[in-house]
């Protein structure tokens, strides 16, 4: 397959550009080092130029390695034809361990910058505890103003060129923007044809803010994973008539919804057929379909960041009431 190339959604107040399609890194176990490193060469060899990390996922060195390969083998010109993604985990979230946490991923993937860093949950733990799951006892409350301006200062010194948040709901996200000097570029949350985030969308938008959707293909196989995307029957039948797979059927309409992805896979041929949804497109009729017919359901509840002794006692506190 000859290389594809992604469209990019300008990020931040500079018009940073991200890839609107990203290779996800977390699965449930980890996956094995050399079989991560050896997919990402492939999918950069395919024409994917997007990465997503995370502490959480032990997959930051791996990855690392594997786009310094890719830049001394050729099949990059240089670092800066990546975009490479990392997150703040829970344990860092505290006033003085959030720069000495982006300098620690760096360090994990071999580069000199982050084209985007997030917070990845709303909720803090018990500095230098990096178990998990997190112990029901370790979780804080986190202090969002203190840690949001050492965001900033990840991105005034260079370490990262945009800054964001994940899993905030708009409750949230309205805290950390009424707070802000600089204000997120991304929010990275759980969105599909089954969970379609319209409330947060619209928040988002208003305020210059790009959406990454993650489980676009519902995460089957991980613990937090359903099969309602897979098995839903708008979607099957969507596909069928375009000829297509489910797949790719959910990932353009987000595509289509003017959001950015990160869709995990560690097979050739899956990677391979998830770029294809950028050349053809979804009929009025059938956006319409996808927008009213498919019940709503969150997926990804975060029940391991809640806890009666912690911050954070329910789902519904996690969400605001979003459920």
């Amino acid at each position: 397959m000859t290389s594809i190339t992604v469209p990019t959604l300008a990020i931040g107040s500079g018009n940073h550009l991200m890839p609107v399609l990203g290779l996800g890194t977390a699965a449930s176990p980890p996956p094995e080092p050399m079989v991560l490193k050896q997919t990402v060469i492939e999918a950069i060899k395919l024409g994917y130029r997007h990465f997503d990390t995370s502490p959480r996922y032990k997959t930051e060195e791996p990855l690392g390695e594997a786009l310094s390969e890719a830049v001394s083998l050729g099949l990059v010109g240089s670092r800066s034809e990546l975009f490479v993604t990392s997150k703040l985990w829970c344990a860092d979230a505290h006033g003085g361990l959030v720069v000495p946490a982006i300098q620690r991923s760096l360090k994990n993937l071999k580069v000199d910058y982050l084209d985007l860093y997030l917070i990845h949950w709303p909720v803090s733990s018990k500095p230098g505890k990096y178990k998990f799951p997190i112990e029901e006892d370790d979780f804080l409350p986190m202090d969002y103003e203190v840690v949001w301006s050492e965001m900033e200062e990840c991105q005034r010194l260079g370490l990262a060129k945009c800054i964001g948040v994940s899993n905030f709901s708009c409750k949230k996200l309205q805290h950390i923007l009424s707070v802000a000097k600089i204000p997120p570029s991304v929010n990275q949350v759980e969105m599909s044809p089954v969970w379609q985030q319209r409330k947060l969308r619209d928040l988002c938008k208003s305020n210059g803010i790009v959406i990454t959707a993650y489980s676009v293909l519902g995460s089957r196989g991980a613990f937090w994973g359903t099969d309602k995307i897979m098995e839903s029957d708008v979607l099957k039948e969507i596909a069928e008539a375009k000829g297509k797979t489910v797949a790719q059927v959910s990932m353009r309409w987000a595509y289509e919804e003017g959001v950015s992805m990160v869709v995990k896979s560690f097979t050739n041929a899956r990677l391979e057929d998830n770029l294809k949804i950028f050349d053809w497109s979804l009929t009025k009729e059938e956006t319409q379909r996808i927008s009213t017919e498919i019940p709503q359901c969150r997926i990804v509840v975060g029940e391991v960041y809640i806890s009666a002794k912690g911050p954070i006692k329910s789902v519904a506190e996690m969400w605001d009431g979003e459920l």
